[in-house]
């Protein structure tokens, strides 16, 4: 047979196109093309697979060989086309036989001694090889068995080596065959807040952060615990459910840095300020994930908030609301998850000590550096925190208040609480859900009219300080929501300190 046509998976984001490499042998001169708008590292795939196929004892045809990638127009790249290449080959010369092919798809970079090297974005490939509603099933590296396990009613089978898929191919032997496997949930590598000496208002706006997946601002000097603070975000949060595991591993094989300790818990991506919009946002050719969906379902701390640069700060705009974000090239579009939780911490001012005998900036200067984070950004964060100095007492005095452990269950009784109700968290709750999910009483209602009519709130602050309200009253167990509830989140909804007082 001078055909085989062989199938394998392309990756554009999260989804996985079916690809057919057909590989064609025909009289001529010895010559080895590839098309069907290979990149780089595909059309580089020639020597490997040459390589590849002597070393393991394959005879390499001396005739013109033609490899088309269709559809044309799908961007193809990295190495994960070698496999399916080579298998092609070996059908079309006759070395492996063609009916062997026909229920498999093929993924794969090889070594040039043959052996298959790991490939990122497997388990959007084995959910999309899944979700086919076919009976075939994906050959895979054996590198990639544990990230391909996390998928239930996978449909994989592992290899070590290109000998060992033509065995297979052959009748010879067996590859692998795969089963789900769930990794044990990992506990949360976080600060206990028994670590953390006084800042009693700063914990309570932590729990009703991690209660309701909150974004939260902390304002206050150097030295004054901001870092500290953050850093026990996560021993608050709930493990994440499977669903939501599955999709945060998704994303990080996308990005080839799935770690399997990593399960089930929610992380916290710490990007530096200096800290590119492509590399908070996603992007490069083709487009990779970003800091804000490497984060999804998890925590994104942006420390030195006023540092970023203006385009990375404006691009967690749309994100904020939406929890996805769609990164447009000239070709096509790549739509990925970003629902993540955002947590940042700045200074008041340039050297950190407004108003105090420390402070040398001027209004002027002061008004520059806080104009670093726009209106509609501030204007999308739930909670603005003042965190103080703790003093020397409370340094050398033992702990008070309630412990992680309490804490953390009161965050996940209100969690639950809110996937019963609404199927997700308060901080997600529609613009026109909210009159049904946020009831208030005649009280409650007439403060928080009375405030928004007085500062002068927009219609997103409105609904912001709404659903603070509600994770207030989910956290005391109470379907009403009451007065207390609504000062509450009035009171962390402050604005940046005024210049002036730098004066």
């Amino acid at each position: 047979m001078s055909l085989a046509v062989i199938r394998s998976r392309a990756l554009i984001g999260l989804t996985a196109p079916e690809v057919r490499v057909e590989v064609h042998l025909s009289r001529g001169l010895p010559a080895f093309h590839i098309v069907g708008l290979p990149e780089a590292a595909v059309r580089e795939s020639r020597e490997r697979v040459r390589s590849a196929l002597m070393q393991q004892g394959f005879e390499f045809p001396s005739q013109r060989l033609t490899v088309n990638l269709a559809p044309a127009d799908l961007p193809k790249d990295s190495g994960r086309f070698d496999l399916p290449i080579a298998v092609g080959i070996l059908v079309a010369s006759g070395q492996a036989p063609a009916d062997a092919v026909e229920p498999l798809e093929f993924v794969g970079e090889l070594s040039l001694t043959g052996a298959l090297r790991p490939i990122r974005g497997i388990v959007p490939m084995v959910l999309a090889v899944r979700d086919a509603g076919h009976a075939r099933r994906l050959i895979l590296p054996a590198a990639c068995a544990t990230e391909a396990a996390l998928v239930p009613q996978l449909r994989a089978l592992s290899a070590q080596d290109l000998l060992q898929v033509c065995g297979h191919l052959r009748g010879q032997s067996e590859l692998v065959r795969l089963e789900h496997a769930r990794p044990p949930t990992q506990g949360h590598c976080a600060t206990p807040l028994e670590h953390i000496k006084g800042h009693q208002e700063a914990k309570r706006a932590l729990t009703i952060a991690a209660a309701g997946a909150h974004s939260m601002l902390m304002l206050g000097p150097p030295g004054s615990g901001k870092s500290l603070l953050a850093s026990a975000l996560p021993s608050l949060l709930p493990p994440l459910d499977d669903a939501q595991a599955l999709e945060s591993a998704a994303v990080a094989t996308l990005a080839g840095r799935f770690d399997p300790a990593h399960w089930g818990a929610r992380i916290m991506r710490s990007p530096h300020h200096s800290a590119s919009t492509a590399a908070i946002a996603g992007g490069g050719n083709p487009p990779r994930p970003g800091e804000i969906s490497l984060a999804h379902h998890g925590v994104l701390f942006l420390d030195e908030l006023p540092e970023f640069n203006r385009p990375v700060l404006e691009a967690l705009r749309e994100p904020l609301e939406t929890g996805r974000i769609t990164l447009s090239r000239a070709a096509h579009q790549v739509d990925l998850p970003a629902r993540f939780q955002l947590l940042a911490a700045m200074n008041p001012c340039p050297c950190g000590y407004l108003g105090g005998d420390r402070c040398r900036c001027s209004p002027e200067r002061v008004a520059r550096y806080q104009a670093r984070i726009s209106g509609p950004l501030l204007d999308r964060i739930d909670l603005v925190l003042l965190v103080r100095p703790v003093d020397e007492a409370a340094l050398t005095a033992p702990h008070s208040g309630d412990s992680t452990a309490a804490l953390a269950a009161r965050v996940a009784d209100a969690r639950a609480r809110q996937q019963a109700r609404q199927g997700t968290s308060n901080a997600a709750i529609e613009p026109g859900s909210i009159d049904a999910l946020c009831r208030l009483s005649e009280a409650a209602h007439g403060l928080l009219v009375r405030t928004a009519q007085r500062l002068r709130w927009s219609s997103r602050a409105l609904h912001r300080v709404l659903r603070v309200a509600r994770t207030a009253a989910d956290l005391d167990v109470e379907d009403l929501i009451e007065a207390r509830h609504v000062a509450e989140a009035i009171a962390f909804r402050r604005a940046l300190p005024s210049p002036a007082s730098a004066s």
